[in-house]
């Protein structure tokens, strides 16, 4: 990947192309991270304000795509299938798949609103078990675009005006999100098995 980022960094003006084309292969759940891309297309474009637009129009459209193809391929296209790769079994299980579900029964678009800004794998969990459970496509292509441009325009203009001094900032504050939206997830599985246990005991 460093050496990826090398070439891009050298080819300005195929960048876009290029970030476009990784985030597209990380629909698939390739390793390509969407934060990298953010961080090096709004780093090349302070640095080359002429490519601006495009590598911005790369990376949005890049991390939106991919999100449908791991929801509309890879999640409701593929469905069970997926299951025979054991990568795909341990991040998308049926129980992990039912666990999303309540929680896009629950909070709607604040799932993916949250969920967006969550690192370390987290955004394609969910829009992988949106697709196997069979999640509205509207409702998810509308709710992950709003959530896309929310996620998109922060972090680029974010990068574009403070460069590498905000990355700790930013990693620090990635960490402090996957906690409390851990800690968030057992609070509320908690909460659901004692409703659970209420309702069986009467």
């Amino acid at each position: 990947m460093e050496m990826i980022l090398e070439y891009i960094q050298a080819n300005v003006a195929i960048a876009p192309y290029l970030i476009f084309g990784l985030l597209f292969l990380a629909g698939f759940n390739l390793p390509v991270s969407e934060d990298i891309m953010l961080f090096v297309s709004a780093l090349i474009a302070s640095k080359n304000p002429e490519y601006t637009y495009q590598l911005f129009a790369a990376v949005f459209l890049g991390a939106y795509v991919s999100d449908l193809i791991c929801y509309g391929f890879m999640g409701r296209f593929l469905g069970n299938k997926i299951f025979k790769l054991k990568f795909f079994a341990s991040i998308a299980s049926p129980e992990k798949i039912e666990k999303v579900n309540n929680f896009y029964n629950k909070y709607g678009i604040m799932t993916l609103l949250i969920g967006r800004f969550i690192p370390f794998g987290v955004r394609n969990a969910l829009f992988l078990t949106a697709g196997l459970g069979k999640m509205n496509a509207w409702k998810f292509a509308i709710s992950d675009l709003i959530a896309c441009t929310i996620s998109c325009v922060s972090f680029f203009a974010l990068y574009y005006n403070y460069g590498e001094t905000v990355i700790e900032y930013v990693k620090k504050g990635n960490i402090i999100l996957f906690s409390i939206a851990l800690i968030g997830v057992v609070i509320f599985f908690i909460k659901k098995k004692k409703d659970q246990k209420a309702l069986n005991s009467l």
